[in-house]
């Protein structure tokens, strides 16, 4: 019998993670070699793997880098099967090795195939899968390239990032700021002009039919209905519609008896809150439409501008689950 010295054992558990059981049982069915010793983990990887391939992944680590000039990022999940495991130093430093060889892959394809330690990402993520005894698995991967581009990571459980058309003063804080309202908000469009007007109409449907129900089932209970809006985005207010709501608006103040010597004061008011009860799907979906998260006074479009001339050219987020 081949002798396995602490050493060898020691060696093999810093390259791969692995217990140190694994590692000298491992050493022992390679009679010591150690190439053949990894390939011994990597199969136990593998059976392990096909065993769980049916598991939920929906845990892990989200990690997002940029390059040193921030024009190229990256944001990638490495996912796992338990919360505990997604915490895990061993496991986050994995997820972060994995990032620092995606910053300069173009595809979640390229990165698989990339080399870490003398394998491919994707041998390495089976390796793990049986030296961790869970599913691991590569779930999400999205690149950015950009004149400048910065980042937000939300305690490994959420990473955006986002870009810009240009490099300002204090770009470090605007790209902190916005990549923060990206994890916060969850946006997945720039703005309500990116909408398709299919898309807007259905949704409107939709969102009408489910607060007209939760309305039915409301005056059951004897409890104030919800407000069934007209419309749901930007995109359906157009100048006619905003004319009409202005008009609506000053025959509100002249029934109220308000003197009209004033309503130039009142008008601006009620026509922010029009806008803001018929704009939802703006507020959940577009970046530059929602309410900036630092100053509920402006949009995120408003803050940007005030950085200069720049604007978001496209952003990217990705999150557990």
């Amino acid at each position: 019998m081949t002798k396995i010295t602490a050493a060898e054992v020691n060696k093999l558990r810093q390259s791969t993670g692995a217990g140190m059981m694994d590692c000298k049982k491992a050493l022992v069915e390679a009679e010591g070699d150690f190439d053949k010793a990894i390939d011994v983990l990597r199969k136990k990887g593998q059976k392990v793997a096909d065993q769980r391939a049916d598991r939920e992944s929906s845990e892990g680590a989200a990690v997002a880098k940029v390059n040193a000039d921030h024009t190229v990022a990256i944001a990638i999940v490495v996912g796992c099967e338990t919360d505990f495991v997604g915490k895990n130093e061993a496991f986050v430093a994995l997820a972060n090795q994995i990032a620092d060889i995606a910053i300069n892959c173009t595809t979640k394809e390229e990165l698989l195939a990339s080399d870490i330690g003398g394998m491919t990402v994707a041998e390495k993520l089976i390796e793990q899968t049986g030296v961790i005894g869970e599913k691991i698995d590569l779930n999400a991967f999205e690149r950015l390239e950009a004149p400048y581009i910065g980042s937000y990571v939300h305690i490994n459980k959420i990473a955006a990032i986002v870009g810009f058309s240009a490099k300002v003063d204090k770009a470090d804080e605007l790209a902190k700021d916005v990549a923060m309202q990206i994890a916060s908000m969850g946006a997945s469009t720039l703005s309500y002009k990116d909408f398709d007007a299919a898309f807007v109409a259905a949704e409107t449907e939709a969102r009408i039919a489910v607060i007209v129900k939760d309305n039915e089932e409301r005056a059951r209970m004897d409890k104030t209905p919800k407000n069934v809006p007209s419309y749901i985005s930007m995109a359906q207010l157009t100048p006619e519609v905003l004319a009409k709501a202005e008009e609506d608006a000053k025959a509100e103040l002249k029934a109220e008896g308000k003197p009209e010597q004033i309503w130039d004061r009142i008008l601006p008011g009620k026509m922010e809150r029009f806008i803001s009860d018929n704009t939802t799907l703006d507020q959940e979906k577009c970046l530059l439409d929602q309410t900036f998260i630092k100053d509920e006074k402006m949009n995120v479009a408003k803050y940007v501008a005030s950085y200069g001339d720049v604007k978001v050219t496209d952003f990217k987020r990705v999150s557990l689950g």
